[in-house]
């Protein structure tokens, strides 16, 4: 069974750009890291607010994505533009 979850947030207004470029960036870099099964952001309806699928092969897997050389930079620049926290939302196989 995969370790899954969808996470929601808000993003600051001033800094929404530089989130895009940094989504963009860590979307291309995880296909390195093993024990990744998928991994996309979206944007969603209400303004400001955005989510990220991520799937990984169990939660060590995920855990070692938190603390990759090339993501854990780009992460930390990410959580400095949202705006408060965020929820994550374990999504559990059928």
């Amino acid at each position: 069974m995969a370790y899954s979850f969808l996470s929601r947030f808000r993003i600051k207004a001033d800094c929404e750009a530089e989130f895009l470029a940094l989504a963009r960036q860590m979307e291309g870099l995880v296909h390195q890291e093993p024990g990744t099964l998928a991994f996309k952001f979206y944007r969603l309806d209400e303004a400001g607010m955005f989510a990220v699928y991520e799937s990984f092969v169990d939660e060590a897997a995920d855990k070692a994505h938190m603390e990759t050389a090339h993501g854990k930079p780009i992460i930390e620049k990410m959580v400095a533009c949202m705006d408060g926290s965020y929820s994550r939302e374990l999504l559990h196989d059928l």
